[in-house]
């Protein structure tokens, strides 16, 4: 089974108030925070070994979870304490920690995805769920194409669609980039454009909790 990474380090700031105390991956909807939510649902599809990185009041993180043993889990951390390295960066600097391939989710990424379904073949470096374009992103993140991804284009030919934040991923992806703040979209996009991206369309149930009223729509 592949390891996972949850990327937990981000800031929070478009949560406002929620965020002033509290990392967002703590946020709570029906009485769980969403990195339980995560690992719950991680465990049930029968990953074991998990890494979370944290950056901003990572220790309350580091407290609510420890090393996962109320999960089910073995949970390791990769801590960001100097300069939050973004999704790019926060992933080069876990290489070591994890198996190749992997699997990467966002700590705020609400879905029913069948995990254990995610794979990845060998002739391509990564593999990307992708999601119908939610209103907050209606021009979509990337295309699909007969399982392959590409870069958006000009054209309007192929509907196109959102990237989940959900992805496995070959540390050969990552050979050339060095432990620094760097997003990893604009990698994603680069090797899309060289044929070295898979994915799928997934259209069950997803949201990115980015906004207060994105989190309190989780509830009603």
């Amino acid at each position: 089974m592949m390891d996972v990474m949850i990327l937990a380090a981000g800031r929070g700031q478009r949560m406002g108030r929620l965020t002033a105390k509290k990392p967002k991956p703590l946020l709570e909807v029906a009485g769980k925070t969403l990195i339980e939510h995560q690992l719950q649902h991680l465990a049930a599809a029968g990953f074991h070994h998990v890494i979370i990185n944290t950056h901003y009041r990572g220790e309350q993180i580091h407290q609510q979870l420890r090393q996962g043993q109320d999960y089910g889990l073995e949970i390791e951390y990769s801590d960001e304490k100097g300069v939050v390295l973004d999704t790019g960066g926060g992933i080069v600097k876990a290489l070591p920690l994890l198996s190749d391939p992997f699997v990467v989710v966002n700590a705020d990424t609400w879905a029913d995805y069948p995990y254990a379904q995610l794979s990845i073949t060998e002739q391509v470096l990564a593999h990307l769920i992708l999601v119908p374009n939610p209103r907050h992103n209606p021009d979509g993140d990337f295309l699909l194409n007969k399982g392959m991804v590409f870069p958006l284009r000009e054209d309007k030919t192929t509907p196109s669609l959102t990237f989940s934040g959900i992805g496995c991923y070959r540390k050969a992806l990552f050979q050339n980039c060095v432990s620094r703040p760097f997003p990893l979209a604009p990698l994603l996009v680069h090797q899309a454009a060289s044929g070295h991206v898979s994915g799928r369309l997934y259209q069950g149930l997803w949201c990115d909790v980015g906004t207060p009223e994105r989190l309190h729509s989780l509830e009603s």
